[in-house]
């Protein structure tokens, strides 16, 4: 088989590889890590709703069931899942522990790039120092 433009394909071919793994190279090999941001608890609680790992993970779920609770069905009782009674309530429940918007919902949205629609019906509270 003959292959003409051999000298056009083969540096193509190269361009096309360290182009497609650019990310590679620039995560693995040429960036800086980022750390992780660990959200600061600023309220008078212990513990949270449910454990920390389900809330890391679907906080987003728990809302959402939340939200549909209270505006489909009327129910602003959250039973967790070792039996105790939560009123529903973003701003009242939550905020009560989660006040520092900045240290703790934003710092970890901004870390996903995730820009959550929670302000568009709430009102953002207000920082506490």
């Amino acid at each position: 088989m003959i292959v003409y433009d051999k000298e056009k394909i083969i540096p193509g071919i190269i361009i096309f590889l360290l182009l497609a793994t650019l990310p590679f190279w620039y995560t693995f090999v040429g960036g800086q890590p980022s750390v992780v941001p660990e959200p600061q608890i600023s309220g008078p609680a212990t513990q949270c709703v449910e454990p920390k790992t389900y809330m890391r993970n679907s906080h987003t779920d728990l809302l959402n069931t939340w939200r549909n609770e209270v505006v489909r069905k009327g129910n602003r009782v959250y039973i967790a899942s070792d039996g105790k009674e939560y009123r529903i309530s973003l701003s009242n429940t939550c905020m009560d522990c989660h006040s520092n918007k900045t240290e703790f919902c934003d710092a970890c949205h901004n870390y996903l790039q995730i820009v959550p629609d929670c302000w568009n019906c709430h009102i953002q509270p207000e920082e506490s120092k």
